[in-house]
């Protein structure tokens, strides 16, 4: 197959990928999104609307005319409710679902003393990269078919190489000919054989180039920022790129032409074009802890200024342009999500400005015990389920009783009312705790159906929920 005609292949297939993308999203009601978040998500109704309103709305945004669609802005919001309680999970599913670049920071880190990282620009540096290696790799996945046809022809030539023409070796062109329907006989049980994975376990060697200089770093007023400017670019188009022989497995080495093969026919340039319009038209942000930027002003201190970090972040709520190593990104209808759990502190507390770049204000419930047992049932990747799925790969089958379930989630509320509250991570606590001794001695164990029932919680659990010293220790 022709480069070009790959190309073309590549080019319409990916277009076709773009159509079906849009398609999902005019599909994707607010109604649906709900529904897709409660296979992850127990409760919290009123999040789910908010921030299924808020994505409907960016796809309504583009159906609107060219000159209003400028105009419309995305409605930032806030979640307000202890931690544990969905306010990421709920996030990071919508992202997910709409396939949008997502990326999560912590609003607290930009107000540590000696934070030498980078400043509040950097997250839309990141979520780019982010937004980069999603789409390349979505590339890659729509050019794999073409690519795994040229690594096979590749690996086919290193195998059985093409006999080249020698008046030495074939005195005569009817010899030369020969040779040559001779080798597309074997060239052609060879492919079946490669496809088949019989050649799997044999060795051949490999070109493969040497990764000799690191990303450089510049420092900054603002910062220690990787700005991606490698000087291994800059001598490539100089001298050749230096390369290694390396000996690997046939399976091994076709998933290596496979990628390299995927790289040549993808176009970067398209790919970043892509991204960054990506990040610009439905990027999601979720600065979490933003309640932690508020603070009483009257506290002495070293911290770094709150109320500044809150004036920096402003700009990129508000609008801006970054400079990423891409190129330039604006920030103007890319949809932030804070949350925090603002219990000594309101939404109100924060400055006029940011919160008028924030109008929409969910708060979500603290869980319940009702709540527990739906989060271990109930979700597609529900706790008790993953137990089970990982005790089963030592061939054990672990059933609970629908009392047990029940008891661990008394027992999960119990413990977040006498300590602190942190929501469904107490779930994980509880459930590692009580399958500790089975996940131990599971390769050893001889019974391979284990029942928990309500007992077998209460045993593990009696001493440690009395002992309130060691229940802050253990849960």
């Amino acid at each position: 197959m022709g480069r070009d005609r790959s190309r073309e292949l590549v080019d319409e297939t990916w277009r076709h990928s773009e159509w079906e993308r849009e398609e999902r999203l005019r599909h994707l009601t607010p109604g649906e999104i709900v529904r897709e978040l409660d296979r992850y998500v127990i409760g919290q109704d009123k999040a789910k609307r908010s921030v299924a309103i808020a994505m409907r709305n960016r796809w309504r945004r583009q159906q609107v005319g060219e000159d209003l669609r400028e105009e419309i802005m995305p409605n930032n919001i806030i979640l307000i409710g202890p931690t544990g309680v969905g306010k990421t999970e709920i996030a990071r599913r919508l992202a997910k679902l709409a396939g949008a670049p997502f990326i999560k920071v912590e609003a607290s880190k930009y107000t540590e003393v000696g934070y030498v990282g980078r400043d509040v620009e950097s997250i839309i540096r990141d979520l780019t990269d982010i937004a980069v290696n999603m789409v390349r790799q979505e590339h890659f996945e729509e050019v794999r078919p073409v690519a795994e046809k040229m690594a096979l022809d590749r690996m086919i030539e290193i195998l059985l190489p093409r006999p080249r023409r020698s008046r030495k070796r074939y005195p005569t062109r009817e010899a030369y000919q020969e040779a040559v329907a001779r080798w597309e006989r074997s060239r052609d049980r060879m492919w079946q054989k490669l496809v088949q994975g019989k050649l799997d376990d044999r060795y051949v060697d490999l070109e493969v180039p040497v990764q000799t200089m690191p990303t450089m770093q510049i420092v900054s007023q603002a910062g220690v920022e990787e700005f991606g400017f490698n000087f291994q670019d800059v001598m490539d188009s100089i001298f050749p790129k230096p390369t290694k022989v390396r000996r690997m497995r046939v399976d091994e080495a076709l998933r290596y032409l496979t990628q390299e093969e995927s790289e040549k026919l993808v176009d970067m340039d398209e790919v970043v074009r892509d991204a960054i319009r990506r990040v610009e038209q439905s990027g999601i942000v979720f600065l979490d802890e933003i309640d932690k930027l508020v603070g009483n002003t009257g506290d002495a201190g070293p911290d770094v200024s709150r109320e500044g970090v809150q004036r920096d972040l402003l700009p990129i709520v508000e609008g801006s342009n970054v400079m990423t190593k891409y190129g330039m990104v604006r920030t103007d209808h890319i949809l932030f999500i804070a949350a925090g759990a603002f219990h000594n502190a309101r939404p109100s507390d924060l400055i006029p400005e940011l919160q008028g770049r924030f109008p929409i204000r969910v708060e979500l419930q603290s869980l319940t015990e009702e709540d527990f047992v739906r989060i271990l049932t109930e979700p597609e990747n529900a706790l008790i389920k993953q137990y089970q799925a990982l005790l089963a790969t030592e061939g054990i089958t672990v059933r609970f009783t629908d009392t047990a379930i029940r008891e661990i989630a008394r027992t999960a509320q119990q413990v977040n009312e006498t300590a602190e509250d942190i929501g469904a991570r107490r779930l994980h606590t509880i459930m590692t705790t009580l399958l500790e001794d089975l996940l131990y001695e599971a390769p050893d164990v001889k019974k391979k159906t284990v029942v928990i029932n309500r007992r077998t919680v209460q045993k593990k659990f009696r001493e440690v929920i009395e002992d309130e010293d060691l229940s802050r220790y253990i849960l």
